[in-house]
């Protein structure tokens, strides 16, 4: 298996007011959605939560953080680690609270780490308008080693594993290079992500009903 699904749903969703994980969306939840979106991607998608925390989700197998409360870089390192252990080496990483994210933007960004791609990159991260997306990115799962060195002298930031490893930065005009995301997401909603009510009453506003963008 080359290629494995990561979705991190550990977040406490302080700012939203309750889980992310369990939010609704177009008749499923907006974790159940994730994972679907990634199962077209690979053999095997992984649902990183919190230790403790009780999901429900079909299709994923539901892996817990070993320490709370260590940010979004416990997360990834415990993703990773697991992807490893199942033979992916490569891992999409994505957050729960992604609702417009579509498979063609996941096929764009695991392109760009293809088996083929010389000098192969560690992450390709997308970056849109200075802003990059570290959580919607693929990673190396051999980076699971320099994620959890990171978490052992207190890092908590995800951004901090770039300085260690080879990032490939891919901008908004080279992932809608690809034909089939531009005609699917010209806008590149996939990128955006949820932190509050208003934020999700915007994109439930740019979602198209019925649209599962899976």
């Amino acid at each position: 298996m080359g290629v494995c699904g990561v979705v991190l749903a550990g977040g406490r969703s302080r700012r939203m007011g309750s889980p992310k994980a369990a939010l609704e969306w177009d008749g499923a939840t907006l974790l159940q959605r994730t994972v679907d979106v990634l199962g077209h991607h690979g053999d095997r998608v992984l649902v990183v939560a919190a230790p403790g925390q009780l999901l429900t989700v079909t299709g994923a197998e539901v892996v817990h953080d070993a320490v709370a409360d260590q940010g979004p870089l416990q997360g990834l390192a415990t993703g990773l680690a697991r992807a490893g252990e199942l033979g992916a080496e490569t891992a999409f990483v994505c957050a729960t609270d992604m609702p417009l994210l579509h498979p063609a933007l996941v096929t764009a960004v695991l392109a760009a780490r293809g088996p083929e791609v010389e000098p192969r990159p560690d992450v390709v991260m997308p970056v849109d308008a200075d802003h990059e997306h570290p959580l919607a990115a693929a990673y190396a799962t051999a980076l699971a080693g320099p994620a959890a060195e990171l978490l052992a002298a207190g890092e908590r930031r995800v951004r901090a594993l770039g300085a260690r490893c080879r990032v490939r930065r891919i901008t908004r005009a080279e992932l809608l290079a690809d034909p089939a995301l531009a005609a699917a997401d010209p806008e590149l909603d996939s990128l955006l992500n949820v932190n509050t009510p208003a934020e999700l009453a915007a994109a439930r506003q740019r979602h198209r009903p019925g649209d599962r963008r899976c």
